[in-house]
């Protein structure tokens, strides 16, 4: 019996233009987490870091476009492929999608780069002073225009005005901080008719670790003590609303730490005051 060999039909060629944006999209990963690891962990100044970010950024955008001509290849002269491009353009979205998110926040908010509860009296960087770099922002607050400004993008950043002692919400602000992981640079606790309580910390941006500067300055008042808050970008003419997002949230929970410090100390002095019981077997003296 006779056997007819088939021919195999030639396959179709995979897109070049796929392979390529493929590739650039996947070298783009590993640009992006070098970026990461140069600022988090100070290895090089914030230049080659944003460097590096913007060239993994124009991979991703190079690889998205590649992609799309891809596509239209494919579909003019049915060639394979498909698969490469959408990996390429989920990954080039992937990349993008929080820079673009950045871009709206830029564009709706105003260009601040310090934040504080205290336009008028704002306080000020000691200690920080001298760890910051000479690229780094001016460490004086920028004044009238800032404050304006602030006023009408976040009219809701106030002082923070608790009936507690003033020792009381510094060791409040203090937990917070510390809570939060931040690199307390000076910690100097308050002395009501003499200074004032100050606390200086350096935090973290959350994705690519930019140093920010906050301060945190506890002083007298009437009620209790009165809690100001500043928070500064150390590179940038532009936030993205971190600094006031930041301050908020640090005075919302300062707030409610006080009240937590203060009801231990309370429960604390009680019990310091409450007479221990007599030991167990002793007996009453006996009168005669």
């Amino acid at each position: 019996m006779a056997y007819v060999a088939r021919r195999r039909m030639p396959e179709d060629p995979v897109s070049k233009l796929a392979v390529w944006a493929r590739g650039v999209a996947l070298f783009a990963i590993p640009v992006v987490l070098l970026a990461i690891i140069i600022a988090r962990f100070g290895f090089l100044d914030i230049t080659p870091s944003l460097a590096t970010l913007g060239g993994a950024l124009f991979l991703a955008v190079l690889g998205v476009l590649l992609a799309f001509a891809s596509f239209v290849v494919i579909w003019r002269e049915g060639h394979r492929g498909v698969g490469l491009s959408v990996t390429a353009v989920a990954i080039g979205i992937g990349i993008l999608a929080y820079p673009s998110y950045l871009g709206i926040k830029a564009y709706r908010l105003p260009a601040l780069n310090d934040v504080t509860t205290d336009p008028t009296d704002p306080p000020r960087f000691d200690a920080i002073a001298r760890l910051r770099p000479r690229t780094a922002n001016p460490l004086a607050y920028p004044g009238a225009p800032a404050a304006e400004l602030q006023r009408k993008a976040y009219p809701d950043i106030e002082p923070v005005m608790i009936s507690v002692t003033p020792e009381e919400a510094f060791d409040a602000a203090y937990a917070v901080m510390a809570k939060h992981k931040w690199r307390v640079v000076d910690a100097r606790k308050p002395q009501p008719g003499r200074r004032d309580g100050l606390i200086e910390a350096v935090a973290r941006t959350p994705i690519m670790g930019f140093p920010d500067d906050v301060v945190v300055r506890v002083r007298t008042d009437d009620d209790g003590a009165r809690i100001d808050i500043r928070s500064a970008s150390r590179y940038g003419s532009h936030d993205f609303g971190t600094n006031a997002s930041r301050v908020r949230a640090l005075a919302e929970e300062i707030d409610d730490m006080a009240g937590v410090v203060s009801s231990r100390k309370k429960k604390a002095a009680a019990k310091a005051a409450k007479p221990e019981p007599p030991p167990r077997g002793a007996h009453a003296p006996v009168r005669r």
